[in-house]
């Protein structure tokens, strides 16, 4: 038997997290929540995750910068990271992609399209 895949939801939103882990875990996911940019960070450094979903707008460290340092590391470049944000001008979303993020999806949003776009890129590396 294969090990279920960790996927790391860090947003500071806790509903959306109780929503996240609920879905995630019915399809079998191992899941780590971190609440903030510092603790998404360190829970990395813990064990690296399959996939990142990842909250653009939170406390200590925000998600671009997040992103920005998971890209920087060798370890963690080619990890697939959704951003899940309310953040939907242009500037946002190219500026994401930009930096490497692996999709961007708006809030608010469709769990199951969530679940499926994270599936698919865990299926297909980046």
């Amino acid at each position: 038997m294969t090990e279920p895949k960790r996927v790391l939801v860090c947003d500071d939103d806790p509903l959306l997290v109780d929503l996240l882990e609920y879905r995630l875990r019915g399809r079998g996911y191992d899941v780590v929540v971190a609440r903030d940019g510092g603790e998404a960070l360190a829970r990395v450094a813990e064990g690296t995750p399959d996939a990142v979903v990842l909250d653009a707008m939170m406390p200590v460290v925000d998600g671009y910068e997040v992103l920005r340092r998971l890209r920087e590391e060798p370890a963690t470049a080619t990890i697939p990271v959704i951003m899940l944000t309310a953040r939907k001008q242009e500037r946002d979303i190219v500026g994401a992609l930009e930096l490497g993020a692996s999709d961007y999806i708006v809030k608010p949003f469709i769990p199951e399209e969530l679940v499926a776009r994270l599936s698919r890129l865990m299926e297909n590396g980046k």
